[in-house]
């Protein structure tokens, strides 16, 4: 061919390009999508390594602190205080001499002085009490060694504590024992984590974070002394807690991990009671409505000491009260392995469709956990019915007194959940809660669908619908500390917002399969340790095989909104239809196209994310035997679209 008319053609055929170009830019023009920005490929801040390597499991080097805590305390329920002493033998694994020690004084929240009252508007808000000043009294600090006491310097600053240390705590393995005496008194408001509720029959009493607790020193910020400000939750160390509660005799404690000592603090006939309780997979009652009012009903003393001992645990809680009701019921767990699920409430509880079902809920869900996810650890699973909406520690949840039917149920599934996000795993909730709060919201949906053939189960959503909610808030993602997102925006982006994610992740673009793989990949690696974020997204993305930054870049780290639409539709000839699907906003997905023919056959495409890699247009063929009368991307309304009226297409009449 002559080069004058090779020319031609080229330009002839650019001329084209050129059209298709300008009719490619006038579409993206509309659109806010950025393929490079969408698939940028340098994600993760550093290369994987020897202590959390690059396939998201700790490596060889991983190291964590351990604290053991030693604790014996007086309940006071005239002057309702606690008052007592805390020994905590900590152990340096870290690879650095420690000149000093943090420790968490989270009661210190409660006085008029903290952060969180000062942080908090006029009009009050939910993590401050204007109307009590309470918080520590600190008698005394000392270090123990070789059986000696040495008084420790010590400086208190809101809710932390520095110990000064006389020489630096050795690396790798170094031991030091902390002894701290201390008192508080109870806040009947206790900013929606601990507190007291008046009943008919005497005050219920929840306690938590109520001893002085190290400080997590890691190799991600060394010491990691945020001050508790109330919404975002807590971060700590695993070890072994032995702890004595003083009671008057006339109150029922349960606590958290095994109860030592039942035959000292119950009565003959209740402890033959717990034993059947042990054994039977209906609920026995431990001690009745009719019992309550009864002298006999409890041990005749002044005063009981309670002891308890958990295991490899990061934290306990406990409750007391004169007016509970007691069930109980075992759990059974795999490879054989026995818990005892129970449950204490006032009399004003006790109907049939609330806490009287209570031990059933506690057992159903977590034997579904243990089945799915990991074996429940711990010998017994308390849940009390207070003022407390829903609370978590391990092995004992807070309730409210008031809930029932499928709000006892959500409430009691959603705090029981925490068990594993994140007392088993141990993520930092204090800077990362949608790690805690949205892994459990996520898989209280899979338990809802399960208990008791899906009694409370709320079936399949539009998501379309939702998807308001999960981007009203502009300003704040998902990352965020939850300190720093609004309270109103919480229950999205720290629970709601990244369950969703989750389940998009396993409906979507992995399968279940493969995500159920990768999750438990992700749990049994990181059991009883300190996963950061990017250990969950290399767990998840290794045990998987599937790249998934885009998802954790929009998704997670931006507020990017999802806009999947229908665009031009096309007839080439008589058995080929162009089909253009456009994504509009930033976030890209897979997603599923629905076409419908003239002759009624309905058909779906399943297009991968890969198609947004070129842009945010695509056009694939479609062939059928009639004319193509309507296109419908997501038609199932999976996908949080934002705009709904532009994911159909129709034929002209």
């Amino acid at each position: 061919m002559p080069a004058f008319q090779q020319t031609k053609k080229w330009l002839a055929a650019m001329a084209g390009c050129v059209c298709i170009f300008t009719s490619a830019a006038a579409q993206q023009a509309e659109s806010r999508y950025s393929a490079y920005e969408a698939f940028n490929p340098v994600f993760y801040p550093s290369d994987g390594d020897d202590v959390r390597t690059a396939s998201g499991r700790p490596g060889h080097r991983y190291w964590q602190n351990a604290a053991d805590y030693k604790i014996d305390v007086t309940f006071d329920d005239v002057k309702e205080t606690v008052s007592g002493t805390v020994i905590i033998t900590y152990k340096n694994n870290s690879p650095e001499n420690l000149p000093f020690l943090w420790m968490q004084l989270d009661q210190n929240i409660y006085r008029l002085s903290s952060r969180s009252v000062a942080a908090t508007a006029p009009a009050g808000g939910r993590w401050a009490n204007r109307n009590f000043d309470g918080g520590y009294t600190i008698s005394n600090v000392a270090l123990l060694a070789a059986g000696k006491s040495q008084k420790a310097k010590f400086d208190v600053n809101d809710t932390r504590m520095r110990v000064e240390l006389p020489q630096p705590l050795k690396a790798n393995g170094g031991v030091i024992q902390v002894q701290v005496d201390f008192s508080f008194p109870i806040p009947e408001y206790g900013t929606d984590r601990m507190g007291i509720l008046n009943s008919k029959n005497g005050r219920i009493y929840e306690i938590a974070q109520w001893y002085p607790r190290m400080c997590v020193f890691d190799n991600v910020l060394g010491w990691n002394t945020l001050p508790y400000m109330g919404q975002g939750e807590f971060y700590l160390e695993y070890g072994n807690f032995d702890y004595t509660v003083n009671a008057p005799a006339g109150h029922i404690v349960v606590g958290s991990g095994e109860l030592l000592n039942p035959a000292e603090v119950l009565t003959p006939t209740q402890l033959a009671r717990w034993k059947q309780a042990s054994a039977s997979d209906k609920t026995v009652m431990l001690r009745d409505i009719s019992e309550v009012k009864d002298p006999a009903s409890r041990p005749a003393k002044d005063r009981l000491t309670w002891k308890f001992r958990c295991a490899n645990t990061r934290d306990v809680a406990w409750a007391a009260s004169k007016s509970f009701i007691w069930d109980a019921a075992r759990i059974n767990l795999p490879e054989g392995k026995k818990a005892l699920a129970m449950s204490v409430y006032p009399e004003e509880s006790a109907g049939d469709s609330a806490w009287r079902r209570s031990t059933e809920f506690v057992k159903g869900c977590i034997e579904h956990y243990s089945e799915k996810w990991y074996p429940y650890t711990y010998p017994a699973a308390v849940n009390v019915a207070g003022i407390v909406g829903g609370m978590e520690y391990p092995g004992i949840v807070f309730c409210s007194a008031r809930a029932q039917k499928a709000g006892l149920w959500g409430v009691t599934n959603h705090e029981f959940g925490h068990n594993w996000f994140p007392m088993i795993v141990g993520s930092n909730e204090r800077r990362f809660g949608w790690m805690d709060e949205g892994f459990n919201t996520f898989i209280n949906g899979l338990a809802d669908k399960v208990f008791n053939n899906g009694e409370f189960d709320h079936g399949p959503r539009d998501r379309h619908a939702l998807s308001r909610s999960m981007f009203f808030d502009s300003a704040s993602a998902i990352l965020h500390r939850p300190d720093v997102i609004r309270t109103a925006s919480y229950g999205i982006l720290g629970y709601y917002k990244p369950a969703v994610g989750l389940d998009i992740l396993r409906e979507v673009v992995l399968g279940e399969e493969r995500f159920d793989k990768a999750f438990k990949y992700y749990i049994d690696n990181w059991a009883f340790k300190h996963p950061t974020q990017w250990d969950f997204f290399r767990a998840m993305e290794n045990s998987a095989g599937e790249s998934l930054d885009w998802f954790w870049r929009s998704w997670i780290i931006n507020n990017w909104k999802l806009d999947m639409a229908a665009g031009n539709v096309s007839q080439r000839n008589d058995s080929t239809t162009a089909i253009q699907v456009l994504c509009l906003e930033k976030a890209p997905m897979p997603v599923v196209v629905e076409i419908k023919e003239a002759d009624g056959n309905t058909s779906r495409v399943n297009l991968p994310v890969e198609v947004w890699q070129s842009g945010g247009a695509w056009t694939f063929h479609h062939h059928s035997k009639s004319k193509v009368v309507a296109v419908t991307v997501d038609p199932d309304k999976v996908l949080p679209d934002v705009n709904s009226a532009n994911n159909t297409w129709k034929a002209a009449p």
